[in-house]
């Protein structure tokens, strides 16, 4: 089965689909998704609005790079100090 991605106003879309009464077996029998994917939806988006979400993905990318940096910045400071070490 060929895997989609959906935008984030899709999934805004069906979450607020849902909220309106559509039972989540028909919508996602509809829409072509799992109830798993709609249910993890609702926990990571429910009651968000569309600036919401994408607020929620910017901090998430800069919450990964600032790892990365970090982890970077922890391998450069060891490398220095196993250096510093060697010379004593």
């Amino acid at each position: 089965m060929k895997r989609k991605r959906y935008t984030e106003a899709q999934i805004l879309g069906f979450l607020k689909e849902a909220e309106a009464g559509i039972p989540v077996k028909e919508l996602c029998r509809k829409h072509g998704f799992s109830d798993a994917s709609f249910y993890n939806w609702r926990s990571k988006y429910g009651g968000m609005e569309l600036s919401d979400i994408k607020r929620l993905k910017a901090l998430e990318q800069e919450n990964a790079r600032l790892k990365k940096l970090l982890a970077e910045t922890m391998l450069d400071k060891e490398a220095i100090e196993a250096a510093l070490r060697k010379k004593y």
